[in-house]
C-alpha cells in the first residue's frame, strides 16, 4: 500500500500525481463504490473538486513515497482488517484508460 503525499505516474499518464487518500467509497450508478487510492495533480495539489481514483493496477511508479512511521504500519494493519470484513454492498471501482489519460 503507498502511503498519503506520495508521488506517482499513472499508466498511460505523464502527469505527477499526489497520492491524497486510501480505499475512497463513493456513490456510481447507486452503488457504493471503492477504490484504492484518489489523488490531485502534482504539484497544483487539489484544486476544485478534480480529484482521481484509481487502483494498485493503474499505477506505472512511484517518483517518491510519502511519511511513514508507526501509525502507518498501524493503519495498513487495520485496514487489511478492514478489507476482509469490507460490507457485500461495496464493490472494488473500475478504472477506463479513459480515466487514466492524464497529460501534463
Amino acid at each position: 500500500m503507498i502511503t498519503i503525499g506520495s508521488i506517482i505516474y499513472l499508466k498511460g499518464g505523464s502527469q505527477k500525481m499526489m497520492i491524497l487518500n486510501r480505499g475512497p467509497i463513493l456513490e456510481q450508478e447507486n452503488k457504493k463504490v471503492m477504490f484504492d487510492y484518489a489523488a490531485c495533480k502534482y504539484p497544483l495539489g487539489l484544486v476544485g473538486e478534480e480529484i482521481f481514483y484509481f487502483n494498485t493496477e493503474n499505477i506505472a511508479r512511484v517518483v517518491f513515497e510519502g511519511y511513514s512511521d508507526e501509525d502507518e504500519i498501524r493503519f495498513q494493519e487495520l485496514y487489511q482488517d478492514m478489507l476482509k470484513n469490507l460490507d457485500n454492498d461495496i464493490v472494488r471501482g473500475e478504472v477506463t484508460s479513459d480515466d487514466l489519460n492524464l497529460k501534463s
